[in-house]
């Protein structure tokens, strides 16, 4: 099976848990992209990799018009019911990857994702199209956790996110975004820096990950270095916090 089928299977058959889902459904972060779109009136916005749609329903009752774009078939028809059971009737639905965007050059004041580009296979293609669909002065909001550039840390990190999720590729650390996004031409920073604590049992539970391979996230983490335990917070109930990041970014002039 190749990766952009991967995902979509992964994703699909787990798209009613991620729209219930405490983690993705709340958080500051959704305030800051809902205030941040409702600065700039009229907006046409691009949710890339929207999941369960959580970040294009915060942002829609301040923008003009949603695309909620995802490539996981079944993720997009339960944001479609659900955009349309809360009168969300400017939000619509596009399947693809993240990387080939079938969108019109200049075609929106946003692109903001949450959560999606750690499974993603090629970021800076998708950074690359990502510059084509903005019109002038467009400006993109990014969501994602982050990786560590401490080795000993990321390694385990990555480890553990790539057991209870086969889709998972790379959590990056602020740098690795930074260089990506000015690979593509673009002036970045991080806005924002945050810890997210995760539940352990709802945590696999959301991704149906098997047994053997919670298995494996548990002694993963039970055999880990103390460093890494204290730095993730790991819990006696293998319970964790990861770092999450928010990045703005604007075409560099």
């Amino acid at each position: 099976m190749k990766h952009h089928d991967q995902v979509a299977d992964a994703f699909g058959a787990t798209a009613a848990a991620y729209l219930t889902s405490q983690v993705h459904a709340t958080g500051a972060d959704l305030r800051t992209l809902a205030e941040t779109i409702a600065a700039t009136p009229g907006a046409a916005v691009l949710d890339l990799g929207c999941g369960a749609g959580h970040a294009s329903f915060a942002v829609a009752p301040h923008a003009a018009s949603v695309v909620a774009y995802d490539i996981a078939a079944p993720m997009l028809a339960t944001v479609a019911a659900a955009a349309l059971e809360r009168g969300l009737d400017n939000i619509r639905t596009q399947q693809g990857a993240a990387e080939d965007l079938p969108f019109a050059a200049a075609a929106f004041d946003w692109v903001i994702s949450r959560m999606s580009a750690h499974h993603w296979r090629d970021v800076a293609a998708a950074l690359a199209q990502v510059r084509r669909v903005l019109k002038p002065g467009g400006r993109v909001l990014f969501v994602d956790i982050a990786g560590n550039d401490d080795p000993l840390l990321d390694t385990h990190l990555q480890a553990v996110e790539v057991l209870r999720d086969g889709s998972h590729i790379r959590n990056y650390h602020p740098d690795e975004w930074l260089a990506l996004f000015a690979g593509a031409g673009f002036e970045a920073v991080v806005r924002e820096r945050w810890r997210l604590p995760l539940e352990f049992a709802s945590w696999v539970a959301r991704m149906r990950t098997s047994a053997p391979r919670v298995a494996a996230i548990r002694a993963l983490w039970a055999e880990a270095p103390d460093e890494v335990r204290h730095y993730y917070a790991v819990q006696q109930d293998g319970s964790f916090e990861l770092d999450v990041l928010m990045l703005e970014a604007h075409l560099g002039g």
